[in-house]
């Protein structure tokens, strides 16, 4: 804050996160010191860039006033964000029970005899706060998410880990919601395992039907042949 003897001003630069096409603002925030009414003056060496509300006032005794300065959408940037515009607020104190109608240009110049008291603050330009990278569900330092099933011992796949993993961290958070996924996730694992369990046990049953029907057809066949023989066999003889 600054050492003035009638007002504090805080701050004493003025920082505007600066965009374009974009009116931006800041504040003073202005206390009075003293046990007196006293009046300021805001002016800059910009008037057509800048809008103050309110440019004149008047603080009563160890009281506060903000100030709002205000800077007009700008079409260009400045090169490296570099600004030369500068702010003066004058102060000046008043008559018992003055208000902001009592102000008067001649109050602030010295041939009226006043004490003005005059603080310069500089205008700097930042760069806007920039928003938080997204990140994808599923993907690590920009991989693409693989997806995979669980083996047939029903270990967890990678997809399943990852999954367990978010519920993990999510879980002080919505408990309920985390025990049902988690109780979701167990039975459609053990179902998958179930499901193919049963699937190996019909497709070794096909199998040995298989090898049955072909052994059937050897002896069949054999059978055939000797019965063919022995009727050959019997028409010769006659």
């Amino acid at each position: 804050m600054s050492t003035g003897e009638l007002l504090g001003i805080e701050p004493q630069e003025l920082k505007f996160p600066f965009e374009l096409k974009k009116q931006i603002s800041c504040s003073l925030h202005l206390s009075n010191k003293t046990d007196s009414y006293v009046a300021f003056k805001v002016k800059t060496t910009n008037p057509k860039k800048y809008c103050v509300r309110p440019n004149t006032g008047v603080v009563s005794p160890r009281s506060n006033c903000d100030v709002i300065v205000t800077m007009q959408a700008q079409r260009e940037a400045p090169l490296d964000l570099q600004c030369k515009d500068k702010f003066l607020l004058q102060s000046v104190i008043g008559s018992p029970g003055a208000t902001q109608k009592d102000i008067t240009p001649e109050m602030f110049t010295k041939e009226s005899g006043n004490v003005v008291e005059e603080c310069k603050l500089k205008v700097t330009y930042v760069s806007p706060p920039k928003p938080p990278s997204p990140v994808r569900e599923g993907s690590e330092e920009g991989n693409s998410p693989r997806p995979s099933v669980s083996d047939n011992n029903g270990n967890l796949s990678a997809s399943e880990f990852n999954t367990a993993m978010w519920v993990r961290n999510e879980s002080q958070e919505r408990p309920a919601e985390v025990t049902t996924l988690i109780t979701r996730l167990t039975e459609e694992k053990n179902s998958a395992v179930q499901q193919n369990n049963k699937l190996k046990q019909e497709l070794e049953i096909l199998r040995r039907a298989t090898r049955d029907q072909h052994g059937g057809f050897s002896i069949m066949f054999v059978a055939v042949i000797a019965l063919l023989g022995i009727l050959i066999g019997y028409l010769l003889r006659k």
